[in-house]
């Protein structure tokens, strides 16, 4: 009887026995949960390439149709479409002029490109309302959806600075005849800057060696890898990127280059290639990286590793942060005849 009972006691875990259960479960997990971060991290990438994939569609559907790519940034002062008057500055970015090509013609449809059709449109800040168009954004960006500060700006309400991830290529540092204002360097070297016009036969590189857009998803970091604050609306962790504080839809002055601001960073949502992807050690207000908006903000993105880039022929590769400089600035440019091993 005795016997028995000391039997029944001891059918429960000893204490030693449950903290090994607990290590072993603790153990288990350390090594699933970076599985489920790779895993997801993977997706994530992904789907950012195939958003890149349907905006090359959309270039060459835009192409096909007006026999030239869109401009990277337009001005309202030389109308991009019938009815528009030349009365303003601060047109349109190229996102909104594939918006027929994206699944958005209703947006398009009813856009003014007169009138600075950007930020301070309250007919098109009216139509993007709610409407963020998925595909300029990729899952794994570090930006915030808005910027909070964009609300106390009269006449944006805060709709416009919509946060995309996705820029254009305007060219590199190291091109022919690019000009300085201030610390920013710009050029018209790539295929989509200010006002540009390009046909696909201008890319003489190749379009399969020229990069149109590429991946601008992280924030402006310093030396210790630390989100750098930008100094407009409100001084707190807002976007730093080629978008400015006002987001997707903006384009640029009538002068490109100009001297507004003592630099050409009035052309909005186009990046000219000056640093290496995720370059680290930046400062805002310095070599052309202005959060009101700096055309050299580095390429980024919140992937492991590097990001991705959209070239001429639709094609969409991961570059990673070791590839060299200057195959990058080659890459931008459409027409130096340089050769390059892709990394």
């Amino acid at each position: 009887m005795n016997t028995r009972s000391r039997q029944e006691q001891r059918q429960g875990f000893t204490l030693i026995e449950l903290l090994v259960v607990i290590a072993i479960i603790a153990i288990l997990i350390a090594l699933l949960v970076p599985a489920v971060q790779k895993v997801r991290d993977a997706a994530a990438r992904a789907q950012c390439q195939n958003n890149m994939k349907q905006i090359g569609l959309a270039l060459h559907n835009y192409h096909d149709t007006k026999k030239t790519l869109p401009p990277g940034a337009s001005a309202d002062k030389a109308p991009w479409r019938n009815g528009g008057t030349a009365d303003a500055d601060w047109g349109s970015s190229w996102m909104v002029h594939v918006l027929s090509f994206v699944e958005q013609d209703a947006i398009y449809r009813n856009w003014q490109f007169y009138g600075q059709s950007g930020w301070q449109n309250a007919n098109d800040n009216a139509l993007i309302k709610g409407n963020p168009v998925p595909i300029y954004r990729c899952p794994s960006s570090q930006l915030p959806e808005t910027n909070p500060y964009m609300t106390t700006r009269t006449g944006s309400g805060g709709v416009g600075s919509f946060y995309t991830s996705y820029v254009a290529i305007g060219g590199s540092y190291i091109d022919a005849g690019v000009l300085t204002f201030g610390t920013n360097i710009y050029s018209t070297q790539g295929t989509l800057y200010g006002n540009s016009k390009i046909k696909l036969t201008d890319i003489t590189d190749g379009t399969s060696n020229t990069i149109v857009v590429g991946e601008q998803s992280n924030h402006l970091r310093d030396a210790n890898n630390q989100i750098i604050l930008g100094n407009n609306y409100g001084g707190g962790p807002v976007s730093i990127t080629s978008q400015g504080p006002d987001g997707w839809i903006q384009g640029c002055v009538v002068n490109v280059p100009t001297s507004n601001f003592g630099s050409p960073d009035r052309v909005y949502n186009v990046e000219v290639v000056r640093y290496r992807i995720n370059q680290i050690g930046m400062q805002n207000n310095v070599g052309g990286c202005h959060d009101n908006v700096g055309n050299n903000i580095p390429l980024s993105s919140g992937h492991t590793g590097g990001c991705n880039l959209l070239f001429g022929d639709g094609s969409v590769r991961f570059w990673t942060d070791s590839t060299d400089l200057q195959v990058l600035c080659y890459a931008a440019c459409r027409n130096d005849g340089q050769s390059y091993t892709s990394p």
